[in-house]
Formats: structure tokens, C-alpha cells, sequence
């Protein structure tokens, strides 16, 4: 097995074996906390253009199955492990992890010590990463093409993620309202969730106008998440702008999340190594209950915690807080149609406690729709 080595744009340098796909590739070093969920860390949209750093030593035993997949490809730039499992040990499991890997051309590296690499990304932050696998370049070129590739700051990344055309989910029971899916990277566990709860899932590209979702008649707007820097999504804030003034339901989560933020008048900003996994906890304020959520997001909202906040569209509240570090992961307005939160309700790996807010947004259909 060929020597492989992970290279960070401050200089430290981790070396390991090859793993999947022999080659080099480069994005922004993240670690995910999940025990377990790692496929469907690995066909989120979000990571595209990261490098995956998975804090449990072990992944691969469950293998890889079709059901589980959250899109139509697996969109990390590399993925790095510390022991990948030898065998696949699962009654689902269709292939194995290195062969999807390499089938979705994914550079990996195995044999890191992903502690030290973790607590170093803690305490430097998030940074760029390149990992190099049977390359002839010496250390100092490596160092060189880490600190020449892009950054996340200033990333508009979306029209990569998106849908090329609109589909349809029916309702997978009575049919009650219609929804417009905006994607900036959907899951698909999304659209399903909401199917669960009697929403036709109309999911729509990005570039979207909203003359043409008017003219659907849409009773409602979800927000999905997705990848990038939310400061460069100026067409999309304009289009919830419009929503808003129309009084049309909104609800987002992540990116869109952030993006609802902006359409408030609020600013986002990059956290220092961001929020991955399925552990974080997060403090409902107003049910002043503990919930345990999955995340992926390295940019935020900046909002006052504590009172309402002014928008053009009336009084905003923030609703959730990071109890890591206080970080705002949810918003609404007060007494009008739209609310978003920072994580992940659909959480198909788990944890599920935030659930329920697919259940809120039927509710807000049910007062806010135009029938």
C-alpha cells in the first residue's frame, strides 16, 4: 500500500496510506462526530469541496446500501480515516465503502491519527487540506498546492448541487398542501419527511425565479441546506425577500437557514471550525428543553439571543442557541410565516429529537396558507 500523505495549509503534515481513489485532492478540513451516518455524511451536499475527517476510529463495518444515499453521488473532496473496517457486516449492505469511494473518484487516506488532527483543527480552525497519495512532489510542493487551492470564504457553490430540472414527491398520504423545495443541496430524506405529513414536495432549482413560484400557487417555501459561503447567495436572499413580503410560510434549515437570516437583515460570518455530526446540543428557549441534533454548517448568523430583533418584515426572535458556544440555530418571526433552524431535523442517521419541526411547519401551513 502506497504512502499517502495529508498536508494542511499551516504546515502540519499527517502521513498515512493510501485508501480508495490513488491521487491528490484539496478542500476545507472538517471533522464529522457521527459514530455512525457516515454514508449519508458522505452524499450530502453540504461537504461538497470539504475533506472529511471522522473522529471514530472505526467506519465502513455497516458498508454501503441505496437506500440510504441522500443524493445522487457521493460529494467529498477526499475522506480521511483512522482504521477503515476489512469487512462489511450488515444485513443491508449492498457494497462496500472503498468501492463506492472509488467509484465516485474520492481520494482517501487511512492510518491518521485523527485525534491529534482533530484537536489540532479545534485549536488552529478550519483550514484548507490536501491529500497527496503515490506523489512524487516533496513536502514544501505539497505545502504549495494546499495554500494555492480555494478557499470556502467567498464560495458560491450552489449551481453545482442543484437540480437541473423540478421533480415531484406526491404526498404518501392525504394530500394537504404543496410545497416549493428550493435546492441548495437537498437531502433527500427531506422531501420525505415532509411527504410523511401530507406536503407535495415540489423541489425546484436554485436559479428559480419567484415570478414563476407565484405562478405555481405554492402554499408554502422550504429552504434546504447546502454548501458555500451564504454572503455570496445575493439572487436566492432576493427571492425570500419577495416570499416574505408576500407573507408566503417559510421554512429553512441550515443554509437556508442562513440564508432566511441575511433576507432579516442579519449578517452571517465564518465559525472557527464549525458544527459536524450528530451530537450537538442545541437549548429550544421557548420549550426550554435539551435537543441533540445533527449538523453540518461552518458559517452562522450573528443575532442578539436575547429579546426580539428588528427586520423589515416586523419583530425576530432567536429560538435555539448552540450550548457549545452560543452560536444561534434558529429563527422566526413574530406573528408572521417563517422560521428556520441551523441543523438538521431530517436526520435519517439520527438523533431525531428535532423531528417535530416538520410537524410546526404543517401547523404554519395549516394558519398562514392562501387557499
Amino acid at each position: 500500500m502506497a504512502n499517502a500523505f495529508l498536508v494542511l495549509d499551516d504546515g502540519r503534515i499527517f502521513e498515512g496510506e493510501s485508501w480508495a481513489c490513488e491521487g491528490e485532492s484539496f478542500g476545507e478540513a472538517v471533522f464529522s462526530t457521527g459514530m455512525t451516518g457516515y454514508q449519508e455524511t458522505l452524499t450530502d451536499p453540504s461537504y461538497y469541496k470539504q475533506i472529511v475527517v471522522m473522529t471514530a476510529p472505526h467506519i465502513g463495518n455497516t458498508g454501503m446500501n441505496t437506500s440510504d444515499e441522500e443524493s445522487r453521488k457521493i460529494w467529498v473532496s477526499g475522506f480521511v480515516v483512522r482504521n477503515p473496517s476489512p469487512v462489511v457486516s450488515n444485513w443491508r449492505a449492498e457494497r462496500s465503502l472503498e468501492d463506492d469511494l472509488v467509484k465516485n473518484g474520492v481520494v482517501g487516506i487511512r492510518g491518521v491519527d485523527t485525534r491529534a488532527l482533530t484537536l489540532h483543527l479545534r485549536d488552529r480552525g478550519a483550514m484548507r487540506m490536501g491529500i497527496f497519495s503515490n506523489s512524487s512532489l516533496s513536502q514544501d510542493q505539497m505545502l504549495e498546492r494546499v495554500r494555492n487551492s480555494s478557499e470556502m470564504n467567498g464560495a458560491y457553490l450552489v449551481d453545482d448541487v442543484t437540480t437541473d430540472h423540478p421533480y415531484i414527491l406526491p404526498a404518501s398520504q392525504e394530500l394537504r398542501f404543496k410545497v416549493a423545495a428550493l435546492d441548495l443541496g437537498i437531502k433527500a430524506a427531506t422531501p420525505r419527511n415532509m411527504a410523511a405529513r401530507g406536503i407535495e414536495v415540489h423541489t425546484v432549482p436554485s436559479s428559480t425565479s419567484y415570478s414563476d413560484l407565484k405562478s405555481m400557487g405554492y402554499d408554502g417555501l422550504f429552504l434546504s441546506n447546502g454548501p458555500g459561503d451564504p454572503s455570496t447567495m445575493d439572487s436566492v436572499v432576493a427571492l425570500v425577500k419577495s416570499a416574505l413580503n408576500d407573507e408566503l410560510p417559510i421554512f429553512g434549515i441550515c443554509f437556508g437557514h442562513q440564508i432566511l437570516g441575511r433576507a432579516l437583515g442579519l449578517s452571517t460570518y465564518k465559525l472557527r471550525f464549525g458544527h459536524r455530526g450528530i451530537n450537538q446540543p442545541v437549548m429550544n428557549k421557548f420549550k426550554n428543553r435539551v435537543e441533540i441534533t445533527a449538523q453540518n454548517h461552518g458559517f452562522a448568523v450573528q443575532a442578539p439571543t436575547e429579546g426580539e430583533f428588528s427586520t423589515p418584515y416586523g419583530p425576530g426572535v432567536v429560538t435555539h442557541i448552540c450550548l457549545n458556544d452560543g452560536v444561534v440555530e434558529g429563527l422566526k418571526l413574530v406573528g408572521k410565516p417563517a422560521f428556520s433552524v441551523q441543523y438538521h431535523p431530517e436526520a435519517a442517521a439520527g438523533p431525531h429529537d428535532a423531528n417535530y419541526l416538520f410537524d410546526d411547519f404543517v401547523e404554519m401551513l395549516e394558519k398562514h396558507a392562501k387557499r
